[in-house]
Parts: structure tokens; C-alpha cells; sequence
């Protein structure tokens, strides 16, 4: 839907504001919603301003500038910190990715795993047996 105009949105509310005027009737002589009249009156009353507020739409982050000052104050105390470990400390309630995207945008590194061993990368045998069969060597 496009945005209505300056000039329309003021002459809506400059229509309504003479005695008399419902909301109903200024909606229905401007061919917009009831909803939208509602609106911008609203929006009068709220900010004095009845300009588009496209500035303020979409969905707000959730990770914050204080959220990313802790997140640089707690890998310089402790740089081997896992996302898990950091969302739990700065008690956020996000994904892990979300975090990640965040710590690759400050140019922060932090711990990619838990303390586990490293996987092993010896050869593992050739030999496996199938069930029902004798035992099979692999790429013969």
C-alpha cells in the first residue's frame, strides 16, 4: 500500500477537526480506513508530527549497544567463552547466530566449541562386518 501524502494526511486531520466532523465521515470523504484517521490523530496527539514514520517500522534488534559493549568486556576477561556462555552471562534471549553475526561484525573472536577432544584422525579399519553376511573389506 503506498504512503499517503503530507498534504492529505493534513487535510484529514484539519477536516476533522471542524465541528461537527466524525472520524467515520472524514474516512469516508477521504477514502481511507477508519483505522488510518485513528491514526494519524494519534499520532498528532503522541508526536506532533504527522509525517510517514518508516524510520520506525520493522522488527527492533534485540541485541543492543550495551549488549555489545558486555559482549567486548567479557571476551577481553575471558576470550574462550562460548555463545552459549556469552548470551547467558549478557542474559539475552536470542539465537546463537544472532550472536555470532554480531561478535564477526565487532571483528570479535570467541571459543567455536566445548572442552572436548579433538576429534581423531587416525585411520580407522578397513574391516566391517554386514549383518548376515561375512565380514567385507571396504573398496575391494
Amino acid at each position: 500500500m503506498k504512503t499517503i501524502s503530507l498534504e492529505v494526511r493534513e487535510r484529514i486531520v484539519r477536516s476533522y477537526d471542524q465541528p461537527g466532523r466524525t472520524r467515520t465521515e472524514v474516512a469516508q470523504w477521504f477514502g481511507v480506513s477508519l483505522g488510518m484517521v485513528k491514526k494519524l490523530l494519534q499520532q498528532r496527539r503522541r508526536i506532533g508530527d504527522l509525517a510517514p514514520q518508516h524510520h520506525r517500522a520493522g522488527r527492533k534488534p534485540k541485541i543492543l549497544p550495551l549488549h555489545r559493549r558486555q559482549f567486548e568486556t567479557l571476551l577481553k576477561k575471558q576470550p574462550d567463552m562460548t555463545l552459549a556462555e556469552l548470551r547467558t552471562a549478557t542474559r539475552l534471549n536470542c539465537s546463537l547466530p544472532a550472536i555470532c553475526y554480531v561478535l564477526t561484525d565487532m571483528r570479535l573472536t570467541y571459543k567455536k566449541r566445548h572442552s572436548v577432544p579433538v576429534n581423531r584422525t587416525g585411520r580407522i579399519s578397513q574391516w566391517r562386518e554386514l549383518p548376515g553376511r561375512l565380514a567385507v573389506q571396504h573398496g575391494t
